[in-house]
């Protein structure tokens, strides 16, 4: 009808981009912010260790025991008290956390690499490679983890490389089976089979269209991840079979500590806390990430 009001065109909400949703899920979530934050402190920590070390980690000081041979507890010179072989055991907490991220850190990004690779090459290629490493990862799920690399470290012999390679190699089944089940999934869908009519090769389709999108479960594993190789590599150096002494080591100041008399609680109190922030920290962070990242929960699954 002439002169009719027109009626107002309801406009589609442009969708939130990806990156904007994940912040705005994070920055309500109390746990990214403690994660964030003790993970941010304890970085910063191993990062500048040689200006904040009052001492040597290594160097034992004559005045750092007792008359009767006794580790020292708090004083000026010493805030955190000494070890009991005369060492400060403050620098060695500040130094202890540049090799326990060190460790951590290059083992899981090599644990992150394996897994990644072999489960995208099982569910890509399938056929006999698929079960070589499914099977391959069936056994070392089945086989305990502390045990394998106490025998690999007892071989080769205890060193910064051997230790990372080790955590690697044992710290790699869990992605492996988490890229294997979403590269099954996604090598099916539509605009696979399209990439596939361009002519794409199958490795191209395989880093360039499918492995972005693997993005989110790879982060959360990768940040869960390090909480669980700091206690691994921990428990290495508490077994005696870490980075050799004096190096400072969280792991083998507990052990140190817990073969001294009860008195000297600060030998294991301080570096038992260092652990516990550094796990606590990466975990929250991780966890915080997983929601934010995997809003229906897929990856609990």
């Amino acid at each position: 009808m002439i002169g009719a009001p027109l009626e107002p065109v309801e406009e589609e909400p442009l969708e939130e981009p990806a990156g904007h949703r994940t912040w705005r899920a994070l920055r309500v979530n109390p746990s990214f912010w403690i994660g964030a934050f003790l993970v941010t402190g304890v970085v910063f920590v191993a990062l500048f260790a040689p200006w904040l070390a009052p001492h040597n980690p290594d160097q034992p000081f004559p005045n750092g025991i007792s008359a009767i041979g006794a580790p020292l507890g708090h004083t000026a010179k010493f805030p955190f008290g000494t070890d009991t072989e005369g060492r400060d055991l403050l620098s060695r907490l500040l130094f202890g956390a540049r090799l326990s991220l060190t460790i951590s850190l290059s083992g899981n990004a090599l644990a992150v690499l394996i897994g990644v690779g072999l489960g995208a090459a099982a569910a890509w290629w399938r056929g006999a490679l698929e079960v070589i490493i499914m099977r391959l990862t069936d056994v070392m799920l089945a086989f305990p983890a502390l045990l394998l690399a106490l025998a690999i470290v007892a071989i080769r012999g205890p060193s910064l490389t051997v230790i990372i390679v080790v955590i690697g190699m044992v710290s790699w089944t869990g992605l492996c089976r988490i890229t294997y089940g979403q590269v099954l999934s996604y090598r099916e869908r539509e605009w696979v089979d399209a990439a596939r009519a361009t002519g794409l090769s199958s490795l191209r389709i395989l880093l360039r269209h499918i492995l972005p999108h693997l993005l989110a479960p790879i982060v959360v594993y990768a940040t869960l991840g390090v909480g669980l190789t700091v206690v691994f590599e921990g428990s290495l150096n508490y077994l005696g079979l870490g980075v050799p002494d004096p190096t400072a080591s969280w792991g083998r100041m507990i052990n140190q500590g817990a073969s001294a008399p009860l008195q000297f609680y600060w030998l294991v109190l301080y570096p038992s806390l260092a652990l516990f922030v550094t796990v606590l920290g990466f975990n929250m962070l991780g966890d915080a990430l997983r929601d934010a990242l995997d809003p229906h929960g897929q990856l609990r699954r």
